[in-house]
């Protein structure tokens, strides 16, 4: 037996259920308000928010229906093993993390640094955290760095004539 319980997998489906249920309780809020600001015209009674508003409405009272109902069968210690088993599997997938958090400071960068040197960093950084650390893979990821960040940068500006960000510095 490989120690696979097969009632914690449903205890933890549930609260893995409970929570989209949430999230989905609060993308209805969140676009029901965003409803109300659609501007209305004087020959709509009812304005052109009234047909989103209703189904954002209906989806945030299913969704409310749907959490209680969620609530009332999952056992007390399931959220206990739901959330070990969610930070063990945070750890066996960190490099999908990590990935994530490089992408999201590349994007934020490269309005200050410009394309080629964020592109740069981001694409060297990576390569070194993903590959094995070796002088020739080093000095690899490097050049594939230099190529499809500068090289990227002249083929739009110069073939394309796409000019990428430049950056503030």
């Amino acid at each position: 037996m490989n120690g696979h319980d097969p009632m914690k997998a449903q205890e933890a489906g549930l609260v893995a259920r409970l929570l989209s249920y949430v999230f989905l309780l609060l993308a209805s809020i969140a676009l029901f308000i965003s409803a109300s600001g659609i501007a209305t015209s004087r020959f709509e009674k009812l304005g052109a928010g009234a047909f989103p508003k209703i189904i954002f409405g209906a989806m945030a009272i299913v969704s409310a229906i749907a959490i209680i109902d969620a609530l009332r069968q999952i056992p007390r210690h399931a959220y206990g093993d739901f959330a070990a088993q969610a930070v063990a599997w945070a750890k066996r997938c960190y490099l999908v993390f990590v990935c994530l958090g490089a992408l999201t400071a590349y994007l934020l960068v490269i309005p200050v640094l410009g394309f080629s040197i964020a592109s740069l960093i981001f694409l060297f950084v990576l390569q070194v955290i993903l590959m094995p650390r070796t002088p020739k893979s080093i000095a690899l990821a490097a050049v594939v760095a230099v190529v499809f960040s500068f090289g990227l940068n002249w083929l739009f500006a110069e073939v394309f004539t796409v000019f990428l960000p430049r950056g503030v510095l």
